[in-house]
């Protein structure tokens, strides 16, 4: 007797690399990410977290999106759609950027790589295709294609990342520049590696077809061995993109298309990512709209704040004052850092009110009990986290 089980359709996605993480997770803490089974962590987020810092560990990036945009006006369509002006991207390049919609609200962020004069990928957080056939109308030659589930992909970060990789036997990976992008021999195809991350750290992603994936792995670990490889998830993730002072979806920004009230969502400008709107460029989405914020200033700036004393301040609001009697923002991401050993933390402040005095209202258990707190915070202009090893090229060899 066969019986039908309802919604089997909807099942969770397992990654090219999930019967290898399975095994790895202790704990069996699973998350989802785009319809795939995902690793919140997998024995302990902290031990995570300093194998990324001190040694090396890979992260499973097959459920972020990934798209080839292929074509005679590839670059003019991409052009018009983000924000930046890749007409300056140089092939075997990878760039930062955002896209808006036409009111200059940042719908997501993500990487572009430059893989021939006429062929790119765009890789993000969430789900795209909607958006970029859109972009395309008007442009006749031009393919998309999504590749997220037949591309495999392996976030590998840390100080021993590049010691692991030239063992490997990975020809000129020494090279290899930040934000650059090289092919190399493995296994009977070729690997795409390109030197760019999550993490603010020395670091590689690695980027195989599907059916090579675990042989990439088995490979990875056997070597790394003797370099403290670990599996990490999307915890540690958040605390090292944070130290970084990198931004994450539903935290720092909501994406425009999915946000449903008014003007939650969030400008470029906002974000600090102003270096990244090129008005060179004679015409973009959100063009006109992002004008005028760059001419009357955001209302509100991403912030990053050092605060006293070593009580992370999640969830606090921002006061102008110390009696917390003018509110005047909200943080959006906050932890002890381990590496900076300092209470850091990212948030929105109304741009007014960034030359003054800026104080967090924490709260905080201790044993069962709740206590509040006032702590003076002071800005921060640059990333927490941003040691030479992450731009060192050749990177020093363990």
């Amino acid at each position: 007797m066969t019986t039908d089980i309802k919604f089997a359709d909807e099942r969770l996605k397992l990654s090219p690399f999930h019967e290898r993480q399975a095994a790895l997770n202790l704990r069996d803490s699973w998350s989802v990410w785009n319809g795939y089974k995902f690793a919140e962590y997998y024995y302990d987020s902290e031990y995570e977290y300093f194998c990324v810092r001190n040694t090396c560990g890979t992260y499973d990036i097959c459920p972020m999106q990934k798209y080839l945009i292929e074509g005679d006006a590839a670059e003019a369509m991409l052009n018009r759609m983000v924000t930046r002006d890749i007409t300056k991207l140089k092939e075997n390049r990878v760039t930062y950027v955002c896209w808006c919609t036409n009111e200059g609200r940042m719908i997501d962020d993500g990487t572009i790589f430059k893989l021939g004069p006429k062929k790119f990928m765009l890789t993000c957080g969430s789900p795209s295709l909607a958006w970029l056939r859109k972009a395309n109308f008007g442009f006749d030659a031009v393919e998309i294609k999504d590749v997220t589930d037949t591309l495999a992909a392996l976030s590998f970060q840390g100080p021993t990342t590049f010691s692991v990789l030239k063992e490997m036997g990975l020809e000129g990976i020494e090279d290899l520049k930040p934000f650059q992008i090289g092919y190399y021999d493995f296994a009977g195809t070729k690997l795409m590696i390109s030197r760019t991350g999550f993490t603010g750290d020395l670091g590689y992603e690695l980027w195989i077809e599907n059916d090579n994936a675990l042989e990439l792995w088995d490979t990875l670990y056997e070597i790394g061995e003797n370099y403290g490889i670990q599996p990490y998830g999307e915890a540690a993730t958040n605390m090292a993109r944070l130290e970084a002072g990198f931004i994450m979806p539903y935290m720092e920004f909501n994406e425009a298309l999915k946000t449903v009230h008014y003007q939650h969502d969030q400008t470029p400008f906002e974000l600090n990512l102003g270096w990244l709107v090129d008005f060179n460029k004679p015409l973009f989405n959100g063009r006109k709209a992002l004008l005028l914020d760059k001419k009357n200033g955001p209302k509100y700036t991403l912030t990053k704040l050092d605060i006293e004393g070593n009580k992370p301040a999640e969830g606090s609001y921002i006061y102008g004052d110390k009696k917390c009697s003018l509110e005047i923002g909200y943080v959006t991401s906050a932890m002890w850092s381990p590496a900076v050993k300092a209470n850091i933390a990212m948030a929105m402040i109304k741009t007014e009110h960034l030359h003054g005095e800026i104080w967090a209202e924490i709260y905080y258990e201790k044993e069962l009990r709740q206590y509040d707190k006032v702590a003076r915070c002071s800005i921060k202009e640059k990333p927490f986290w941003a040691p030479t090893r992450a731009r060192m090229t050749p990177p020093e060899h363990y």
